[in-house]
């Protein structure tokens, strides 16, 4: 099939597709007159990608999850170790963000927000002064 119906089928557009491929998460085959070809494993492993990214998998884990999915031998242990270690990193990106949208909240509150110049948000982005 083409790139087209690639990414029709598995919702992946036409460009990530060529950029998964540009970074080798996939691999497809050439026809003779240049063209990309998918095949259905291919439509399969871009479903998996765009699930892994859809759970906020960076590229470099999915690497190791693609692999870990091809092997058939693999213990379930390492899919877990992995999925936990991401569910940490997404733990505390999630606290870095809360704790981010306290402080903008406060900023917020602190701020007149009528006609005045003054203004704490902008005073806080400018930073202390020398």
């Amino acid at each position: 099939m083409t790139i087209g119906e690639a990414a029709a089928q598995s919702g992946v557009s036409a460009k990530m597709i060529r950029h998964y491929e540009a970074i080798g998460l996939i691999d497809a085959q050439r026809r003779p007159n240049g063209y990309r070809a998918y095949g259905a494993q291919d439509v399969a492993v871009l479903r998996f990608i765009r699930h892994a990214r859809d759970l906020a998998f960076p590229l470099e884990d999915i690497r190791r999850l693609l692999a870990l999915w091809r092997d058939r031998t693999r213990a379930s242990g390492d899919v877990k170790d992995l999925a936990l270690a991401h569910v940490a990193a997404l733990e505390t990106k999630a606290a870095s963000l809360q704790a981010v949208a306290d402080s903008l909240r406060h900023l917020a509150q602190h701020c007149q927000g009528d006609d005045r110049p003054d203004c704490p948000i902008l005073a806080e982005l400018e930073g202390p002064k020398p």
